[in-house]
């Protein structure tokens, strides 16, 4: 029997990236409540007490960006006193701009073309029921308990920076148990350490991980001994960069484009999400028990460059490859199915795009 280990993470929404992500899908989603045919591409960096929100709109709505700011850091979590980026004084800049002509003559044509070219990516597989690899799971199972409890005040001293990692050991190509856990989260200045151990030990790991968690396994709960300093004030925010920590923690490859902040013209985003939709499809569909998707654009063409599918020696690729031949990648078909026009993504940001069953493209 071949064994191996595979790990993923997984943050919580107030790492500093991911306040990032947050605002900049906070902002999306303000344009399409008032403009369903708005055109998004925001991006967003913070640091200390201060949040640049910048990029390109096509939109009618009318925006009040540092009231989109300060709804989507209080949500969040950030208004301790003892944290420099808080609520009440946040420094907004507003470097909204026009969309290129050059781009809108290529998304609003009578055929909708891509937003851009690129390469994307989807997956799916059987070793978890959201037919999503099993290590991104629980690590999202961890991050988004811990937040649950912070929200709930069941843990007054954490604050809303952390991180989670999980280790899953496979035997013959299927999870058989949870070896490692690490658990890093943000905390007020004073609070004890074996406090903090004591909660993750006894409270957060049985209840996120299950039928999974187990005695024995080893476990790291702030390595470094304290994680007060945290969020944008511990380290600078900016959209896009936790890309694996938003699809399949590392068990798939990525074409590199980012999701946060940009529209479903935007196939970085929207071909990601249907690709993901065809995946699952046919690891339903009993076509494979694992199945990757690459397809890929020209900006300002409707159909695809090419279309790839790999079923890794679990199951028939060439039944499979016209199994998805059969859908429709065309983006303006794809914002159709998916139904991309409506105000949904700030519930995508946080704990992984895939894998929330109320989302179109999991269903």
């Amino acid at each position: 029997m071949s064994t191996h280990l595979f790990t993923s993470e997984s943050v919580g929404e107030g790492h500093p990236d991911k306040v990032c992500d947050f605002i900049a899908d906070s902002v999306l989603d303000a344009c399409l409540a008032e403009d369903p045919a708005s055109h998004v591409a925001c991006e967003v960096l913070a640091k200390d007490h201060r949040v640049v929100v910048a990029g390109e709109l096509k939109t009618r709505a009318t925006l009040d960006i540092p009231s989109i700011v300060r709804e989507a850091v209080r949500s969040i979590g950030y208004t301790h006193e003892d944290q420099p980026f808080r609520v009440d004084r946040l420094e907004v800049l507003d470097w909204l701009g026009v969309q290129s002509e050059n781009i809108d003559r290529g998304v609003s044509k009578a055929e909708q073309g891509a937003g851009d070219q690129g390469l994307m990516f989807g997956y799916a597989c059987d070793e978890t029921d959201v037919l999503l690899p099993l290590p991104i799971v629980l690590a999202h199972r961890l991050a988004r308990t811990l937040a649950a409890d912070r929200h709930a005040g069941r843990i007054p001293w954490a604050r809303p920076d952390s991180k989670a990692q999980v280790t899953v050991r496979y035997r013959d190509g299927q999870p058989v148990e949870v070896t490692d856990v690490v658990v890093s989260t943000q905390h007020a200045e004073g609070a004890p350490q074996g406090r903090i151990r004591e909660y993750v030990t006894d409270a957060l790991l049985p209840s996120a991980l299950e039928e999974w968690h187990r005695a024995g396994l080893r476990l790291w709960v702030n390595p470094t001994g304290e994680f007060v300093s945290g969020g944008p004030c511990g380290d600078c925010g900016v959209t896009g960069r936790k890309i694996i920590v938003d699809t399949y923690g590392g068990a798939a490859r990525h074409g590199g484009g980012a999701f946060s902040g940009k529209d479903a013209s935007k196939v970085d985003r929207s071909a990601a999400y249907f690709a993901r939709y065809v995946a699952r499809q046919i690891v339903r569909s009993g076509l494979a028990r694992r199945a990757e998707l690459q397809v890929a654009y020209a900006i300002g063409v409707a159909q695809p460059v090419s279309l790839s599918v790999e079923t890794f020696g679990t199951g028939d690729p060439q039944a499979a490859a016209a199994f998805a031949a059969r859908f429709d990648f065309r983006p303006a078909a794809i914002t159709r199915q998916l139904r991309l026009t409506e105000p949904v993504f700030r519930r995508t940001t946080n704990y992984g795009h895939f894998g929330k069953t109320d989302l179109p493209w999991e269903q």
